[in-house]
């Protein structure tokens, strides 16, 4: 489990510079959120080599993977890459980066709520109207969705997304690398073993 440190000292950053890497779907969503939050600008864009010199929602893409050792000297880094059936893109440029010495903050939209009493860890974000009440514990670089709920005491692994309007109630404890899809809803106490995917709607119990 790779939680590490409470949420309001997470956020005790000074206004950086922040780079985006993937630039499809989920980095729009990550843009919206970022902007609403205020504790960092948006420096630029990783993509691939042909989107070099096009924008995202006006952010321009500076660069691919293979300038991340320069950037990772200047700027922070979060990880925009969506998370449906393999989390295994996340995870190589999450190692990456951690390699590199660089920083992957928490991002939580202004609109979530966070208690004070949980943890999230490095390179997760929180997105709008999600929820992570007392207790619960969030690994590294997961996607906590729009209008999730994570209930108290609740611990969810590393490489977890937790997807919009999903319900992980309390003591449930979900391993690394799991999916849990939109809508769908666990039973207090469950455990879920890492690499599963819980489909759309599905309620575990």
């Amino acid at each position: 489990m790779g939680a590490s440190g409470q949420y309001p000292k997470q956020c005790e950053t000074m206004k950086n510079g922040l780079i985006l890497v993937g630039g499809g779907g989920h980095c729009k969503a990550c843009i919206d959120v970022i902007e609403q939050d205020g504790t960092y600008g948006i420096a630029g864009i990783i993509d691939v080599p042909e989107k070099l010199g096009t924008e995202v929602l006006g952010y321009e893409v500076v660069g691919t993977d293979n300038d991340l050792p320069r950037l990772v000297k200047e700027y922070d880094m979060l990880i925009t890459i969506g998370q449906i059936r393999n989390p295994k893109n996340r995870i190589r440029l999450f190692e990456n980066i951690k390699g590199l010495g660089g920083r992957l903050p928490v991002i939580v939209s202004p609109l979530a709520h966070v208690s004070k009493h949980a943890r999230v860890g490095q390179g997760t974000i929180v997105m709008h109207k999600a929820m992570i009440n007392a207790g619960a514990a969030i690994g590294d670089n997961c996607i906590i969705n729009t209008m999730s709920l994570i209930e108290h005491d609740a611990i969810v692994g590393d490489h977890c997304h937790v997807a919009s309007g999903a319900l992980i109630n309390g003591n449930c404890c979900l391993g690394n690398e799991v999916f849990v899809g939109s809508n769908a809803v666990l039973k207090n106490g469950i455990s879920v073993p890492s690499e599963t995917i819980i489909s759309a709607g599905k309620f575990v119990r």
